[in-house]
């Protein structure tokens, strides 16, 4: 199988972590993470493997709702540094091989932004940045997102004497994308944070950018598009990664595609296959997540899927059934303090397999085996723990503990090493990033195996989900596997080969064929 690897298509086999410079690193003691103390830490992400790191948003906020309420799009929040720290950071990040890449939060803003202020009075031009009502349509409470905090999606403006849409908190006002000045002014904020170095952004919400309000324009999707021709007009090497949480069928359409070629976003998460993953860990079964993958539709051409453990929201498992949901609520989740909306669960990883270290690295060697760009959330790699005492989705967005980096830093054997090692033999295995993915079926239903081809390569990855010793036969094999994640071989017999895992084992197997 040939296919085109080219630099500007770098995000096909980069390692992004996303973090927030608020609970990074605190450099000057004031309580906050601050863009000085994350230059200061930087090395850790550079021995790591990250080649691009993603900034939560880092911009003048009430802090209603951990910065997602934003009063600035132009600045730096003032308790984390300012421009100069910020481009500081950039060149730092670029002087190691990394880019960056930041939240694009354009659905809302907070209603102390200065539009939204000058919004409410109807006879200024900044009124139809949002999207106002004289009464609320009588759908007014289906799709409430916080059910826990809002009953409406519309809130009654005393000054405007209008009701106005919010997707999310009633603090956050829905900018109209329908109007085009909203539009042009969306486009002008990114052209400034690419002008001071980032290499794209991470689409907020992105189904709920292109609904109700710009349903004025012939075809949503064309909005995308023309975001990411800009994009690409600015910085050819730029990318758009969108959060939508759809089903495969759905989230196929913001790739969109043109003439074979995707010319919306450049990538989207895969939030069937995480939730899949987990459905597969609570029942010690492969079968959800081999269906899931087998289902999962090949994006179109310069377009990918990003794979990630769990993201920094509350774990969502929205798009499982009812009964599914409580299996997993049962195994991971039991007390109700740790769900959240009925719909996920506010736990990191290593809380829901109870410390279980082998078991957890079989996820984490999953994460970097499966076809598609692996994302990190910080503190993954050394295994934070959430907080249940903080408030909804705080709980997983607690400050880094650098206490552990220091601790696992010369342990080979520690999470930290690990994930070193994985981020290292996955950037050495093209076949992983770029290869055709096929998976293998196996006789147990506890063992989830797959293969990935390119240019007469060929890597196959065969992961446990048990917690027993298993023996597998991979059939159709050519040639010597030699193992990439411990020394050893396996040697085929008659074209299969039988491969040994103990509890939640891993393996990753380069094949060899002799010439």
């Amino acid at each position: 199988m040939k296919l085109t690897r080219t630099a500007d298509l770098w995000w096909k086999n980069a390692v992004v972590y996303c973090l927030d410079v608020e609970t990074f690193h605190d450099s000057n003691g004031d309580g906050h993470g601050d863009f000085r103390g994350l230059i200061d830490k930087i090395d850790h992400l550079h021995r790591l493997g990250v080649t691009c790191v993603w900034l939560m948003p880092f911009f003048p906020t009430p802090d209603r709702d951990d910065g997602y309420d934003i009063t600035d799009f132009y600045g730096v929040d003032p308790r984390l540094g300012t421009l100069g720290d910020f481009v500081e950071f950039v060149r730092t990040a670029r002087d190691r091989g990394m880019r960056v890449i930041a939240d694009l939060v354009v659905n809302h803003t907070s209603d102390q932004h200065p539009w939204f202020q000058a919004a409410r009075d109807p006879e200024s031009p900044f009124h139809d940045w949002y999207v106002w009502a004289d009464e609320p349509p009588a759908d007014a409470s289906e799709g409430v997102v916080f059910p826990d905090k809002e009953k409406s999606l519309w809130t009654y403006d005393r000054k405007a004497k209008r009701y106005y849409l919010h997707r999310f908190y009633r603090h956050q006002p829905d900018l109209n994308v329908a109007n085009p000045a909203v539009r042009d002014e969306i486009a002008r904020v990114m052209g400034f944070w690419m002008e001071l170095g980032l290499s794209g952004f991470r689409v907020d919400a992105v189904p709920f950018l292109l609904e109700a309000p710009i349903d004025a324009l012939p075809d949503p999707h064309d909005y995308l598009a023309d975001l990411r021709a800009f994009l690409s007009r600015r910085n050819g090497e730029a990318i758009l990664l969108g959060e939508v949480n759809l089903p495969y069928a759905e989230a196929m359409a913001f790739f969109g595609k043109s003439d074979g070629v995707g010319d919306e976003l450049h990538m989207c998460f895969d939030f069937i296959g995480m939730q899949q993953m987990y459905l597969s860990l609570a029942r010690g079964d492969a079968s959800p997540l081999t269906h899931a993958l087998k289902e999962r539709p090949e994006p179109p051409r310069d377009c990918h899927w990003a794979t990630f453990v769990r993201n920094h929201d509350e774990l969502t498992l929205d798009k499982l059934t009812e009964p599914e949901r409580q299996e997993v609520f049962a195994a991971f989740g039991p007390d109700e303090d740790m769900q959240l909306y009925g719909r996920g669960l506010r736990r990191r990883l290593p809380s829901m397999l109870g410390g279980d270290l082998s078991w957890i690295k079989m996820v984490y060697s999953l994460l970097f085996s499966l076809p598609g760009t692996p994302v990190l959330f910080y503190g993954e790699e050394v295994g934070m723990t959430e907080d249940l005492s903080l408030e909804g989705r705080l709980a997983v967005r607690t400050p880094m503990w650098w206490d552990s980096v220091v601790e696992q830093r010369r342990d080979e054997d520690s999470l930290l090493g690990w994930t070193r090692l994985l981020v290292e033999r996955y950037r050495e295995c093209p076949e992983l990033a770029w290869g055709k993915f096929t998976t293998i079926d196996t006789a147990d239903p506890a063992v989830f195996a797959h293969r990935c081809e390119i240019d007469g390569g060929t890597v196959i990855a065969v992961h446990n989900f048990a917690d027993r010793d298993v023996e597998v036969e991979l059939p159709k094999v050519e040639g010597e596997l030699t193992d990439l994640l411990v020394d050893g071989t396996v040697t085929p017999k008659d074209g299969t080969a039988k491969v040994e895992l103990g509890p939640y084992g891993c393996r990753w197997f380069r094949q060899v064929v002799s010439r």
